[in-house]
């Protein structure tokens, strides 16, 4: 079987004192534009994952492959405008809500879609904004949503979200999620996404990688993970976030 993304074998050292090992044997791939979701316990290497397979941290051993082709073979630009990554802590760059839109299509050199970031950015509930405003000056939400839009405008085949809606207002949320499996549902963009919020993962993947034991420990349809996880680490996982939702209802 092709696949239009997969890894393999992945292992990530921590290079602290003792060289600890975060996470090893971690394999997953993407046989079609899809959703899923990467659930797991604080600690288990889920950012880290995301970022080792945005080619923004390195890895110990295995390899990555986007298409049929590793990522040895891709000039670590060329696999950045194929993979793309937003942030749950995001960056704004120097200059205008217009700039921060219009600087990562520069430096990729490809044309600024003036007309899509307009729709993302009514999609996303930003249509208030002035575009002449200093970027740094928004609020955490809005330069989230902001952040996500800039990577949506280079048009990758893979995006790589790391709860990216962590700190957004229920509005602000729902918004994100709807113009994301709209995204991937049209444009046929495969999305890896972290999440801690159960019912995002119910809702809005097709499939669930759970880490746990330092590795990918399943990999499920979305469905049968949350009626029955196969491994007992999965089970006390969910019961551990039902709980603590109710603790807090």
């Amino acid at each position: 079987m092709s696949y239009i993304f997969q890894f393999d074998r992945l292992h990530k050292v921590i290079e602290d004192t003792e060289r600890s090992v975060l996470f090893t044997n971690v394999c997953g791939c993407m046989d079609e534009p899809m959703i899923i979701t990467v659930l797991g316990a604080s600690g288990q290497g889920k950012s880290t994952l995301l970022r080792v397979l945005a080619r923004l941290d390195s890895f110990d051993e295995g390899d990555m492959m986007l298409g049929n082709k590793s990522y040895k073979d891709w000039s670590v630009r060329e696999w950045r405008m194929k993979v793309g990554y937003v942030s749950q802590f995001p960056v704004m760059l120097p200059g205008s809500v217009e700039d921060n839109l219009k600087t990562v299509s520069s430096l990729h050199r490809i044309p600024f879609d003036h007309a899509l970031a307009k729709k993302l950015m009514e999609s996303l509930r930003l249509d208030h904004l002035d575009w002449n405003k200093k970027a740094a000056d928004l609020s955490g939400g809005e330069k989230q949503r902001l952040s996500l839009i800039r990577s949506m405008l280079i048009r990758s085949e893979i995006l790589l979200l790391d709860e990216i809606t962590a700190s957004l207002d229920q509005h602000s949320k729902h918004a994100v999620e709807q113009v994301l499996e709209e995204w991937s549902r049209r444009e046929g963009v495969g999305m890896i996404w972290v999440t801690h919020d159960l019912q995002q993962a119910r809702h809005h993947s097709k499939r669930v990688w759970f880490m746990a034991e330092g590795t990918l420990l399943e990999d499920r349809d979305t469905q049968a993970f949350f009626d029955k996880p196969d491994t007992n680490a999965g089970m006390q996982y969910l019961q551990g976030l039902k709980a603590e939702g109710e603790h807090h209802v």
